[in-house]
């Protein structure tokens, strides 16, 4: 009967060795939560931080598509010659300016300088091409606006 007893001791002493074995590595990990706040209020915040950011996202999508839709629009490509208009005023100060889209729309403002008067004209563009002909100086413009790439007519 005594060996009975300490097999059932020896038995029992193992499975308290293995429990507390099992207690301390689920203090350890335990401990290496945050001790000031509970986990599950950390995972709160973060769901809450997340679903803020979703928001902020879809209200985001239309502005971003109301955008892509006006870029092709947006004057991207500029050019601008100097040059004696009238020959009477040194230092080229005449300018004609190209202000494109991407395509190629847009308008070619020329201001014109002499001694007495300053003229100012502008004309439309559409596919880096003038609707009204365009002066040898505007047509640089465009031409710079373009980068030198002029499509081929």
């Amino acid at each position: 009967m005594i060996e009975i007893t300490l097999v059932v001791a020896v038995v029992a002493l193992l499975i308290a060795l293995v429990l507390v074995i099992q207690v301390n590595g689920l203090r350890r990990r335990i401990n290496s939560m945050p001790a000031d706040e509970n986990i599950f209020d950390i995972l709160r915040g973060v769901d809450n931080e997340l679903g803020r950011l979703d928001a902020v996202q879809a209200s985001l999508e239309p502005r971003l598509a109301a955008v892509e839709h006006l870029i092709p629009r947006a004057i991207v490509n500029t050019g601008v010659v100097n040059y004696d208009a009238f020959g009477d005023i040194a230092g080229n100060m005449s300018r004609s300016v190209a202000l494109l889209s991407i395509d190629g729309n847009g308008i070619v403002l020329s201001v014109l300088v002499g001694r007495i008067d300053v003229r100012v004209f502008t004309k439309e563009v559409r596919g880096f091409v003038g609707v009204e002909e365009l002066s040898p100086e505007e047509k640089a413009a465009v031409t710079r606006a373009a980068g030198g790439n002029l499509p081929r007519s």
